[in-house]
């Protein structure tokens, strides 16, 4: 028998102390990204041989658990990406 809760796990060495997959380097943020575009549980697990189809569904109840941490680390995610295109864009402008 599985322990779902060690399906998922977070470590400071690992992908920043972000909830991974265990034993993997996939993170729930990646899963439920996925998840968001519209995959089902089974289109992301097809994507990624190594993990089950439970793994998966494990990601996913762990950012409903977590739903409001998880949104805004992806949150923040996105205004570090905006950031990020926006110094990019104007040191070409520069160049």
């Amino acid at each position: 028998m599985t322990d779902i809760g060690k399906m998922i796990a977070s470590q400071p060495d690992v992908k920043g102390g972000r909830p991974c997959i265990a034993g993997t380097g996939i993170t729930v943020h990646r899963i439920v990204t996925w998840y968001k575009q519209g995959f089902t549980p089974e289109q992301i697990a097809d994507e990624y041989d190594h993990l089950k189809l439970a793994q998966v569904y494990a990601a996913l109840a762990y950012y409903h658990a977590n739903q409001a941490e998880i949104e805004a680390e992806l949150a923040a995610d996105d205004v570090e990406i905006e950031r990020l295109e926006q110094e990019q864009y104007q040191e070409s402008k520069i160049a």
